[in-house]
Parts: structure tokens; C-alpha cells; sequence
């Protein structure tokens, strides 16, 4: 069970020294791993997080195509001091119940690799709506832009090649591509009791090591960079999360800090999730991704498509600025710019194509 002597969890990350596999000998490999299936097993600070006993967790989640209708298996969480899978076929819907205080604590922080269908999964299947996560590969990306590389604003780094980066982790994770293997051929492999080795082995090993990288890139984002996290995480997180209240059930995402204001430092980040007519999201993607490709690059945006897990009718939008946002142009409604075909090209640097122009600066939190 996580220990509760430590008055400060954040400095009780534990200082594993991963490099290449068999050099792999802290603590922090070898923690316990205990199977959850029922609520009296998870450690009593997780069940009721409090201002007086912060906590910082390694999270991830298992299941067959992770969405919204892709039934969640698997709960990980990564402690200090040991890893809890949290069963749901064993345990059932009570026991994910219980996580959904700690799963939208602001009093935890949530270190996850791409939390967008894992988010998915629980607000739908649970109304679990995910908060206040340390998304590695946002912090990834935010990183390496703030070294000077060049990337586009959806070119995120893998789990498997994070861990590989010597900078953070240094860990070769040859299984998780055999388990991705057994996926393909069988993509109900978590749904399997007892858990075989391999199973238990691959759950845990997906959140062995967050805490380690979580501690290695705080020691290298920059104030700015821990503010956008912030944000971007938020709207990771409820990007695929579609609903009609637009997110006023959620957290808001955070404003800009007063330090940052008085630094003059001037930046806004927005999710519009876009309505597309049926049959036409052919035309929004184009032959080849062309139409895509040229919203990318006349926009610092990123534009999320569910692809075969859905939504099917929807494309979200983030949008990066550091000016003052307006509406676009109402010269071309949504349905009227997509019946033009894949000849609607971008041509304004300024603003989205008409295919997009209905409403699409739209701030989700105004």
C-alpha cells in the first residue's frame, strides 16, 4: 500500500536509474504489484484525496479499442512504492465507481502517456470526466520546442520510444510490441481471467516508469511550458469526449498565470469540435490528407480525427495563438465549403478554409 509517512509525495518520487535493460535494478522495477477487485484493496489516500496529502500517480488503461464504446478492462496506477491494477472484469462497475473521486481530484496528479482514449473510455462508459493529468507526450513535444526543434502540432512521440530516450527513461520495451502482436490477432486479450504473466507484466510496465519521467521533465520545462501542459491536457483530455453542454460539466481550463501576464507573454488555446454532413468527411480529409495537411500548415493547429473508433462525424480542432482569437469569416457555411469537393484548398493564412468556417474559433471555455 502507498505510504502515507511521507508528508510530501511529490519529493518521494523514487530515483530508479533506468538505462539499458539489464542494468534496470532500482526499487522502482521491483515494487509489488497487487490485482484490485475490490475497493478495500486501493490505498485509502487514493480513495479520498485531500489538500493535506497531495499525491502524484503514474495512470494508464487497458481494454479492447479503448473509445467510447471500447469496453475498459484495466485500470493501472503507479505508486512510489507499488503498482495497482485495478481488475473491472473481476471487480465490475463498483469498483471503477470508487476511482472516479481520485480520477478527478485536483489533488492528483495523473502522469499518463496520451490520455485522449483512455479519457474517452471513462467519461463514457463511467462519466468519469479525467482531471488534472501530467501528459508525457505533451510535455514531450513542449520540450523539444522549447530546444528549438522543429515539429508539426501533431507529431507526438511514442510510449515505446519515450521509454527508448535516454534523457528520461533509457528502457527498451521489446514486449509491448508483442502485446500490440496479440492485440491485432486478438483484440479481446484483456479481457481474459485469471491474467496471464505477460498481461500483468505489460499493465504494470505501462506505468513502472511515469513517475521517473514525470520527475526528469519537471526538472526541464520552463514556466510557460508547464502552463501550456496544463491546458493541453485539458483538452486532451476532453477531446473525443463529445456532449451537448459544451464541457460546462468539466473543470475549466486554466487562465493564463498573473506572472506570465506580467511578463507580457500573450497565448490562448481552444477546442472546437466541428459537426461534418454525412459522407463528406472525405472531402475534410482530402485525397492523400491533402486538405488536412493544408489546414496544418497554415494554422498552428491540431486536428484530431477519431478514424475507425469514432466519433465519425466529428473533427476537434486545437488551436495555438498568441494573439487576440476572433470569429472567422461567415462568408461559406460548414455544409456549403465541404460541397465544393477536395477543391477547397486553403488559401488564407489568416483564417481556417471555408470548410471550416462555421463557428470553429468557437472557445470551449469562454
Amino acid at each position: 500500500m502507498a505510504s502515507k509517512s511521507l508528508p510530501v509525495f511529490r519529493s518521494s518520487i523514487p530515483q530508479c536509474r533506468p538505462g539499458v535493460p539489464e542494468n534496470v535494478t532500482s526499487g522502482d522495477v521491483t515494487a509489488p504489484i497487487h490485482i484490485v477487485t475490490n475497493v478495500s484493496e486501493l490505498p485509502p489516500e487514493f480513495l479520498n484525496p485531500s489538500a493535506d496529502n497531495q499525491l502524484i500517480i503514474g495512470l494508464d488503461c487497458e481494454g479492447i479499442d479503448l473509445c467510447e464504446k471500447g469496453a475498459l478492462c484495466v485500470i493501472q496506477i503507479a505508486f512510489t512504492d507499488a503498482i495497482y491494477l485495478v481488475d473491472i472484469i473481476e471487480g465490475g462497475e463498483a469498483l471503477v465507481r470508487a476511482c472516479k473521486t481520485a480520477l478527478e481530484s485536483s489533488y492528483i496528479i495523473k502522469v499518463i502517456h496520451d490520455c485522449k482514449r483512455d479519457s474517452e473510455a471513462l467519461y463514457f462508459q463511467y462519466n468519469i470526466k479525467l482531471h488534472n493529468v501530467f501528459d508525457t507526450q505533451i510535455a514531450y513535444s513542449l520540450i523539444e520546442e522549447q530546444e528549438g526543434k522543429q515539429r508539426t502540432p501533431d507529431d507526438y512521440v511514442s510510449f515505446v520510444s519515450l521509454l527508448a530516450d535516454s534523457r528520461y527513461c533509457g528502457v527498451t520495451y521489446i514486449e509491448k510490441e508483442e502485446v500490440r502482436g496479440l492485440l491485432r490477432k486478438d483484440p479481446n486479450f484483456w479481457t481474459y481471467r485469471p491474467m496471464s504473466d505477460k498481461m500483468i507484466r505489460t499493465a504494470a510496465d505501462d506505468v513502472r516508469f511515469l513517475l521517473y519521467i514525470y520527475q526528469k521533465m519537471m526538472e526541464k520545462l520552463t514556466k510557460k511550458s508547464l502552463w501550456h501542459l496544463a491546458v493541453r491536457g485539458c483538452l486532451y483530455c476532453r477531446c473525443f469526449c463529445i456532449n451537448e453542454n459544451n464541457y460546462a460539466d468539466w473543470e475549466p481550463v486554466p487562465s493564463l498565470p498573473d506572472s506570465l501576464l506580467a511578463e507580457g507573454y500573450m497565448s490562448k488555446e481552444i477546442l472546437s469540435v466541428l459537426d461534418i454532413p454525412p459522407g463528406k468527411m472525405g472531402v475534410v480529409i482530402g485525397k492523400k490528407g491533402a486538405s488536412i495537411l493544408s489546414i496544418k500548415e497554415s494554422c498552428n493547429a491540431e486536428i484530431l480525427i477519431g478514424g475507425f473508433k469514432g466519433p465519425p462525424d466529428k473533427v476537434s480542432l486545437i488551436l495555438f495563438t498568441k494573439k487576440k482569437v476572433s470569429p472567422v469569416h461567415k462568408a461559406s457555411p460548414l455544409s456549403e465549403g465541404l460541397g465544393k469537393g477536395p477543391t477547397a484548398k486553403v488559401k488564407c493564412r489568416q483564417t481556417l478554409p471555408c470548410i471550416f468556417a462555421r463557428g470553429c474559433f468557437q472557445d470551449s471555455n469562454p
